[in-house]
């Protein structure tokens, strides 16, 4: 083993979850039909498609809104809490904690990922 490479994350409606994801600022990598009539949605940031998300509808044991602690670092926290509040992006409150700040951001199925500003 090497590496992460797909993170899949649980939806509903792939479509406005895309649309929230697009907004925090990943890239669209892949939206293509596959089996039995799903999409595949797969996201990463710019400049780091070698981690990417797939947003799923179709696994059973992963409802959507079930992911709670998916970490995203950042360089400089208040400078992307202002961008994503002026986009209309609602981030919680900002946690100091010995290993850094975090501020928590929910996606349109309640899956909560934290800002991480080390």
């Amino acid at each position: 083993m090497k590496s992460i490479s797909i993170i899949s994350i649980p939806v509903t409606d792939q479509e406005a979850s895309k649309q929230f994801y697009l907004k925090l600022g990943f890239n669209l990598l892949v939206e293509a039909p596959f089996d039995k009539g799903q999409k595949w949605v797969q996201l990463a940031f710019p400049g780091q498609e070698a981690v990417s998300i797939t947003l799923v509808t179709w696994f059973d044991n992963m409802p959507a809104g079930c992911i709670n602690g998916f970490v995203i670092n950042t360089d400089n926290l208040d400078n992307d809490i202002n961008e994503l509040t002026a986009k209309g992006i609602t981030v919680g409150k900002v946690d100091h904690t010995p290993w850094g700040r975090f501020a928590a951001v929910t996606d349109p199925d309640g899956n909560r990922l934290s800002l991480h500003q080390a």
